[in-house]
């Protein structure tokens, strides 16, 4: 836990096929969550980033690093805003 935090372009094919698969499971889950509250629109929106993600490929060419990293931080987000949601319910209460 205590390495260094690695670019993609630093990573290798493994590390990033690893972090791309992670962060598309994670949507996916997050899209059954959020299915399960009825949010079809954050479902939607989850699995569109899960499998844009899943479409990238291991060997990026150098101009498409930078549209990489910008959908694994959506993809990120998406998970952390989702998550977010009960503990800012619990706040304002």
């Amino acid at each position: 836990m205590n390495d260094i935090s690695k670019t993609l372009t630093d990573m290798t094919v493994f590390e990033r096929s690893s972090l791309i698969e992670t962060v598309a499971d994670a949507l996916e889950a997050t899209a059954d969550a959020a299915g399960d509250e009825g949010d079809v629109r954050f479902v939607a929106n989850s699995l569109f980033v899960a499998n844009t993600i899943r479409g990238l490929s291991g060997d990026l060419a150098p101009g498409d690093i930078k549209a990489a990293e910008v959908l694994l931080e959506q993809g990120i987000m998406l998970v952390q805003q989702f998550s977010n949601r009960g503990r800012q319910g619990a706040v304002l209460n």
